[in-house]
């Protein structure tokens, strides 16, 4: 499903047959340990570098009022991120997972996105707008 912006994505999860949790894992873009002239020219154009998870957090998407109040909440952490993954996790017989039932698969994103293994996620910038990974 292509998204346009994140509301698509709270709609695509308002419009499941079983209720949603969302899943997020926000990230910092780092130059690596010893970074090249290349690598710092691609970082400093946005591009490149390595990815660090900084916070995680689960949310009904009846929690999140919009993209805005999401990165506001994330701001109050002190916290600095420049990406935000997202992954869903399917409720069973209309009783959306808990935030207990979600720590197992966030702690399993947390890890994907550390081995790199990023393909499967939505990926959203600081201003809300979907990222591709070419």
């Amino acid at each position: 499903m292509m998204l346009s912006d994140f509301n698509d994505l709270l709609r695509a999860a308002g419009q499941q047959a079983e209720p949603q949790r969302l899943l997020f894992v926000f990230v910092k873009a780092d130059l690596p340990e010893s970074p090249t002239a290349d690598q710092h020219a691609r970082h400093s154009s946005g591009e490149g570098g390595t990815l660090s998870p900084v916070l995680c957090v689960d949310k009904a998407p009846e929690e999140i009022a919009s993209f805005q109040a999401l990165a506001s909440e994330a701001a109050r952490t002190g916290l600095g991120w420049d990406l935000v993954f997202v992954a869903s996790l399917d409720g069973r017989a209309g009783v959306a997972p808990s935030s207990d039932e979600a720590a197992q698969p966030l702690r399993l994103m947390v890890n994907a996105v550390n081995d790199g293994q990023i393909s499967r996620f939505a990926a959203f910038d600081g201003d809300g707008a979907p990222v591709q990974f070419y």
